[in-house]
């Protein structure tokens, strides 16, 4: 027997049924949270982001022990590059670009060490990994015709950074009807002003984008739920 779920959040409760969720962990990759990566490279903070994987962990336990189903995404491109867009190439002004030779090797390559996702929340065996090659994770990938077909329609989104991919992920499952819940600190910037406005933005206008709560509420509502079940 499942039930309803509401989760403290702003602006209002976020009720799902976790038989039709999906807890999402977006770019959780060496390039983008560790030293030495691209996000280092651009010359950015990268503890901001490492911030985010021990509140994530245990977010991840907790849906792996309750069997919710856990996708993960990874931003890079082909080795060729064919599906890199000049515009996305040649912006600013890096010490290293996309493709290029890097500490983990090329830059945001599929199959390169850093392109893939940290040691402390590598996928299972049996949980969906999206390899995107832009910042959304419906743009050119199939996950909504996963998300269809496995009966999703509430996305728990966590991952980096939060004003890129995870905002972008959020608007495009918006678009597609999902209704999208936002762990505030599972998700992560290097920019702490770009943080909390980005929050904001999803949960303004009555939920314009989606819910925002912190994972303390989201599996303290869990765990009440556990709790009122028969035994």
């Amino acid at each position: 027997m499942t039930e309803t779920i509401a989760v403290e959040a702003a602006p209002s409760p976020y009720r799902f049924d976790p038989t039709h969720a999906a807890l999402v962990i977006i770019d959780m990759q060496r390039d983008f949270v560790e030293p030495g990566g691209f996000g280092e490279t651009l010359g950015n903070d990268v503890s901001t982001l490492q911030a985010v994987v021990a509140p994530l962990q245990v977010v991840l336990a907790d849906a792996r022990q309750r069997g919710l189903a856990v996708i993960h995404t990874r931003e890079g491109h082909l080795p060729d590059l064919s599906d890199c867009p000049p515009a996305k190439l040649r912006r600013g002004a890096p010490s290293l670009r996309i493709g290029a030779p890097g500490p983990k090797g090329r830059i945001l390559i599929r199959g390169e060490y850093g392109h893939d996702i940290i040691d402390d929340l590598a996928p299972m065996p049996g949980e969906l990994v999206v390899d995107k090659p832009g910042k959304g994770s419906f743009h050119a990938t199939g996950l909504h015709d996963h998300l269809a077909a496995s009966g999703i329609t509430s996305l728990v989104v966590t991952g980096v950074t939060t004003e890129v991919c995870v905002h972008t992920t959020v608007r495009e499952a918006n678009d597609r009807g999902y209704e999208c819940l936002v762990l505030s600190d599972c998700v992560g910037s290097y920019f702490p002003a770009f943080q909390e406005a980005a929050l904001a933005m999803i949960s303004a206008q009555g939920g314009i984008f989606g819910w925002v709560a912190s994972s303390s509420a989201y599996l303290s509502a869990l765990a009440a739920a556990d709790s009122s079940l028969p035994v």
